[in-house]
């Protein structure tokens, strides 16, 4: 492929792609704010079950026993099984589509999680996944979003931020 050619349709695109024209950008991102206004907030709530944990392991191959072993579990710091954090992640992206689904046609995508697991979610634990718009980067096509997963005890588990890139 040529330097000036784009990728196949459904092909990988390079992360840091030419955005092209900067205006084009910039009224990008004001279609956005328009759907989207900075400190816009959207919400996720999940219990984590059992059926939860089990499925996420088999779909992605993380068996470890702090995940699926109860009996090995209660022998950690953590007294008992604890929920993938990367089901947390999961929950995240959920929050991301429904940002996304506020755009204007063509809409986003999800390009980058930056997050940090503060405390273990426990099966039975209710989650709550928060998105907050914090910040836009118009010669970037980006949206940038504060992340927060709470537990039913109002303690953080997950917080951190994610980058929406407009399409």
């Amino acid at each position: 492929m040529g330097a000036d050619a784009a990728p196949a349709p459904g092909g990988p695109v390079p992360a840091e792609a030419p955005v092209g024209d900067p205006a084009a950008a910039a009224a990008a991102v004001r279609a956005a704010l328009g759907a989207l206004p900075l400190g816009h907030t959207e919400r996720f709530r999940k219990t984590v079950g059992e059926t939860d944990v089990s499925l996420f392991a088999g779909i992605t191959g993380d068996f470890s026993p702090i995940h699926v072993d109860e009996e090995f579990a209660r022998t950690t710091r953590f007294g008992g099984r604890i929920a993938h954090g990367a089901l947390l992640v999961g929950f995240v992206s959920t929050v991301m589509g429904q940002m996304t689904a506020r755009l204007p046609a063509p809409g986003g995508v999800s390009y980058r999680y930056a997050v940090t697991f503060r405390g273990p979610v426990r099966l039975g634990d209710t989650v709550t996944t928060t998105l907050t718009l914090a910040e836009t980067r118009p010669e970037r096509r980006e949206l940038v979003f504060g992340a927060r997963a709470t537990n039913q005890r109002g303690e953080t588990v997950l917080d951190g931020q994610t980058i929406l890139k407009l399409v």
